[in-house]
């Protein structure tokens, strides 16, 4: 249902060094960059949903939404902490540490990236 996520950043170059890592480390990578209307970069594996990271269009500042946030799907526990202490290592904040959340049925794990988007990633426990 989902073809892609767009997130905002005021630094372009910083915010796609940060997602080319994260990114990388969950399997996915840069697929295009765009400078025509929209500027940013998205990121997949080729086939399904996008995540990208823009510039905002209407030239005003970029800022989080409060309740907005991007999971990213892993495929274990390892990978979810192994991807939150890369995204604290390149400058993220710590949003909740990686661990079993609701009714146990997933392990999740939060961080901000430098622009303050709030990104979790996670995988099933069942």
């Amino acid at each position: 249902m989902i073809g892609f996520v767009l997130v905002g950043t005021n630094d372009l170059d910083r915010a796609a060094l940060f997602y080319d890592e994260i990114c990388s480390a969950l399997g996915a990578k840069r697929l295009y960059s765009m400078t025509n209307g929209c500027t940013g970069v998205m990121y997949g594996t080729g086939d399904g949903p996008m995540l990208g990271v823009v510039l905002p269009f209407n030239g005003e500042p970029a800022r989080p939404g409060n309740g907005v946030m991007v999971a990213l799907p892993t495929a274990s526990i390892e990978e979810v902490e192994r991807v939150h202490a890369l995204a604290i290592s390149l400058g993220g904040l710590d949003e909740g540490a990686p661990g079993p959340r609701g009714d146990g049925t997933a392990y999740c794990a939060y961080f901000r990236d430098p622009d303050g988007n709030k990104i979790c990633v996670f995988c099933s426990l069942t």
